[in-house]
């Protein structure tokens, strides 16, 4: 038996957003998102996902990992292989989330709903998320936590040459991606590789 499950990652400053969840009686951190329904595509299971959980408008949606190992669900005790799709995504105003700082929102908070938080990325645990799959992604993030995107060095006067930024979206794919991208510009002959802490798409 399968499940398939559809996450999304909100990219916001170096930070990503997390879900804290009580799921079946246990504190869950994960990222937002949730269980694929019949008759649904992926990308439409997330823009649901999101409307629900956060009342907010999913767009520039882009994959980002499949699991590719097997994973048990944790939340099953009958044999139950769970298949997890990652999606970077962008909303209007990320600043308007309504999150807390704290896990679950701190000490002596009476824990009842879902508390979206943001999660620095930079020198994060991996356990600060719950799931296995999970992990996996974040550590993924970790590890390619520079953003890029394109744009004309206006101050050289010269159309030719190019600063180039990947967005989050595509951080996975390396600089020899970068060097590639750059070939395809029209008009691009040199490409000037410029890291940015800003994240986001």
């Amino acid at each position: 038996m399968f499940t398939i499950r559809v996450y999304g990652l909100l990219i916001h400053n170096g930070n990503v957003l997390v879900s804290d969840e009580l799921i079946r009686g246990q504190r869950i951190t994960k990222f937002p998102g949730g269980g694929l329904e019949y008759g649904e595509g992926l990308k439409d299971c997330l823009i649901r996902e999101i409307q629900e959980e956060m009342g907010l408008v999913a767009f520039d949606i882009d994959h980002f990992y499949t699991t590719d190992f097997f994973q048990q669900s944790a939340f099953h005790s009958t044999p139950m292989q769970v298949i997890s799709v990652y999606y970077t995504f962008s909303v209007r105003d990320p600043e308007a989330i309504s999150v807390v700082s704290e896990p679950f929102g701190g000490e002596g908070t009476v824990f009842t709903e879902e508390l979206f938080r943001w999660l620095p990325l930079e020198n994060v645990d991996l356990d600060a998320v719950s799931l296995p799959i999970d992990r996996v992604v974040l550590g993924m993030l970790k590890a390619t936590d520079n953003s890029w995107v394109i744009t004309p060095i206006v101050a050289q006067q010269d159309p030719e040459h190019w600063r180039i930024h990947l967005p989050a979206r595509t951080r996975a794919t390396g600089r020899h991606s970068v060097c590639h991208l750059a070939e395809s510009i029209d008009r691009c002959r040199h490409a000037v590789i410029h890291p940015t802490h800003v994240a986001g798409s």
